[in-house]
């Protein structure tokens, strides 16, 4: 449901996938899918990743069941023969990748490559044939967010701040590497079932709009989903910077504590007119026993004007995200039914900026 500018919009289909939404419907017979040690047919060496191991994955993985399957690969469990570690592969055909998507495919290889953060997925290595590109990656069990949400039922708004603690977190990480998300949505929260997380661990996925900057560098393509995109990326005006990623927590974090999102309407057109405006608040009853600190964190991220939204930096410092939480808990039907229209939507929705 990702909108990208011009630039981007064929790029963007790419590499819209994580460990569990992935892979390839012309592999048909993807249980037998193999990486072999072969150099890629122009003989340059590696085209995707200079660092990719010349090693199989069949000398390092026992490669089992099929977990994801999207446009170019599929996702498969594997564990590692050595450790016993399990991990997800995706295994990604070449032949359906053309020149515009094997850029932002690197693109997105190199961005992983660089982070390390139990709130952010982490790729551990890359493999390379002249057929297949194999990404040896994290294995995240819990599924996403929102519907490991519903499944759990009625939670605390202490439980909220915990999610949203974890979201800021890798989120701040990412901007202190010089990453810019760009898309981040419920779909790309994926839940982790680690003990030592309440209620679980909150992981960042999919880097398929990503991009590298440097500090006082703009970003100009348009791109994010129409639900969690900020104002500046809707009307284009001129260039903005990560503080969009800022905007899209804000929308997250208000919907994690009502159900539903802060900007409504029936129409798209409708729904980019809220926005750009910010016309949003906090109706009552779904409101009415959550905290003030809850409404004053949203209020510094939901703001129009880029440079007076909240860093990641200052989000961590704020008192919510420190225990000054109130004591009523979330509605959860409410998510179960946003998450209902929302996946409808997801289905539906295919308009681009």
């Amino acid at each position: 449901m990702g909108i990208c500018g011009s630039k981007e919009q064929k790029q963007n289909k790419a590499a819209q996938t994580n460990n569990t939404k992935a892979a390839t419907t012309a592999d048909t017979t993807a249980n037998t899918v193999k990486v072999e040690n072969k150099a890629p047919a122009n003989g340059s060496g590696s085209t995707i990743d200079a660092s990719a191991t010349a090693l199989s994955v069949d000398q390092n993985y026992t490669v089992g069941e099929e977990i994801g399957r999207g446009a170019f690969s599929v996702v498969k469990k594997a564990k590692n023969k050595k450790n016993g570690e399990e991990i997800a592969i995706k295994f990604i055909e070449k032949k359906f990748v053309d020149k515009q998507d094997m850029t932002l495919l690197a693109r997105e290889i190199d961005i992983m490559k660089r982070v390390s953060h139990p709130n952010v997925l982490r790729l551990k290595e890359v493999y390379e044939t002249d057929d297949i590109i194999a990404l040896a990656m994290e294995l995240i069990t819990g599924g996403e967010l929102f519907y490991k949400i519903v499944e759990k039922g009625n939670y605390s708004e202490t439980e909220a701040a915990s999610i949203v603690k974890q979201m800021i977190q890798g989120v701040s990480y990412l901007h202190e590497q010089g990453i810019a998300h760009r898309d981040l949505k419920p779909e790309n929260l994926l839940c982790s079932l680690d003990k030592e997380y309440k209620p679980f661990r909150v992981v960042i996925a999919d880097f398929g709009l990503s991009k590298l900057f440097s500090g006082g560098e703009q970003l100009e393509t348009s791109c994010g989903t129409p639900d969690y995109v900020a104002p500046e990326v809707i009307t284009a005006e001129g260039s903005y910077d990560n503080s969009v990623d800022m905007w899209s927590c804000g929308v997250i974090t208000y919907v994690l504590l009502c159900g539903f999102s802060p900007f409504l309407s029936s129409t798209q057109t409708g729904l980019f007119e809220k926005i750009i405006k910010c016309e949003y608040d906090f109706p009552d009853p779904e409101w009415t026993s959550i905290s003030e600190n809850a409404k004053d964190f949203i209020r510094h991220l939901l703001i129009k004007e880029p440079e007076q939204r909240y860093t990641a930096k200052q989000c961590l410092a704020h008192p919510w995200l420190n225990g000054h939480v109130g004591a009523g808990n979330v509605n959860s039907d409410k998510m179960k039914d946003y998450n209902k229209n929302y996946s409808e939507q997801r289905k539906q929705t295919k308009t681009k900026l």
